[in-house]
């Protein structure tokens, strides 16, 4: 454990893969990535390890050659966490573990322990909760590494399960018990949702940490929770909003990050459910960030797994103040597209002018008869 401002942080260290799919500039830039989640859950990055195989080993995902090379150097300078940014299996954790004698994160239980911190709400600590115990269960088995499985002969009957076993069944009941509380709620929200009549839903997707959420503030005038960190907002906001005379709802949502573990995306699809009920889609991207388009394949691909892909939507690139050449802005410039910084409140008329537009749109081919309400903007 470090110290700073007597903050104590653990160290760590972090493990990528060069492979046919992954080369040496991506893996950094996950590398990058996975550095600022581990800051984010409170995390001291000591040194990166970086090892080029063709597929991961099966039991250690790693070779024997670069894991005594991690092993000499947790030894030698107190690492509590050894941290991969790839998921492992429950038996390369396993085997991780006995070996390195540190803890074993891979990149899902890294995000879903920054979710866990960042959850406030009942309902966002549920998803959480949920999310975590669907991770754990097939891990079982490596927490508990100091019992050992009964068995069958003389004296060595027990009472028909082992403590792996009662621990399993606990974390089924458990599994079982969350999924029911979230279903309860979620007709709640779902009622909610319907009161909110039919006005036009507008909701803010986006990377993690590309400024929705100082976006929205801007825009609304609302106070909705803004950091520079990873997942500053796990809740969803949801503002009446009027530009002109035309009132519709706008929703923040939690960001998306590349290789979001699969059980947050289960657990939080009733969070998603204010994207998939939305009529567009704010599509904000940080094109400060040097693989902004990877970002919008990440979020695209998962607006993709909850069928909102096809959806109206408008891409926001944001932090444009941050750019040194503003060649691409002016050489890309679509009707589906505007370029802001929410930072420094940068083209933000034009934003709003391209939402009415939209809206507009979307609500007079509801609405017809309120054509004459509702002025065209040229």
């Amino acid at each position: 454990m470090i110290e700073t401002n007597k903050i104590s942080y653990e160290k760590a260290i972090l493990i990528g893969i060069i492979n046919s799919v992954q080369s040496e500039t991506i893996v950094n830039d996950y590398l990058n990535e996975l550095s600022f989640l581990t800051e984010t859950a409170g995390g001291h990055v000591s040194k990166r390890f970086i090892q080029r195989v063709d597929k991961p080993n099966p039991k250690t995902f790693i070779g024997s050659g670069k894991i005594i090379e991690i092993q000499n150097y947790c030894i030698k300078n107190d690492i509590g966490s050894v941290i991969f940014d790839d998921e492992l299996s429950p038996t390369q954790q396993l085997n991780l573990e006995k070996i390195l004698r540190s803890k074993i994160i891979d990149r899902t239980g890294l995000i879903l322990d920054i979710f866990a911190q960042r959850a406030k709400t009942s309902y966002a600590k549920n998803q959480v909760e949920l999310a975590q115990y669907q991770y754990l269960m097939p891990r079982l088995k490596g927490l508990w590494t100091h019992l050992e499985r009964q068995k069958g002969g003389i004296g060595m009957r027990g009472p028909g399960e082992t403590e792996i076993e009662t621990d399993r069944r606990i974390v089924r009941d458990k599994i079982s018990l969350l999924k029911k509380r979230l279903s309860s709620i979620d007709k709640q929200m779902s009622v909610q949702r319907g009161n909110r009549g039919s006005l036009v839903r507008v909701a803010l997707v986006g990377y993690t940490n590309v400024g929705k959420s100082t976006l929205m503030n801007l825009i609304t005038k609302s106070d909705v929770f803004a950091e520079n960190k990873l997942f500053a907002t796990l809740d969803t906001t949801v503002r009446k909003m009027v530009i002109g005379n035309l009132p519709f709802l706008l929703t923040d949502t939690v960001g998306f990050i590349r290789k979001l573990p699969t059980q947050l995306v289960e657990s939080f699809k009733s969070t998603l459910n204010e994207i998939t009920e939305s009529d567009l889609l704010l599509h904000i991207v940080d094109i400060s960030h040097p693989n902004y388009e990877e970002h919008i394949d990440s979020v695209n691909e998962i607006l993709g797994q909850i069928d909102s892909i096809d959806k109206p939507s408008i891409l926001v690139f944001n932090k444009i103040d941050r750019l040194e050449d503003d060649s691409f802005i002016k050489s890309n410039k679509l009707k589906s597209r505007v370029y802001i910084s929410a930072e420094k409140k940068i083209n933000i008329n034009e934003l709003k002018e391209k939402i009415y537009k939209y809206v507009r749109n979307i609500h007079v081919k509801r609405f017809p008869y309120n054509n004459f309400l509702y002025p065209e903007i040229d």
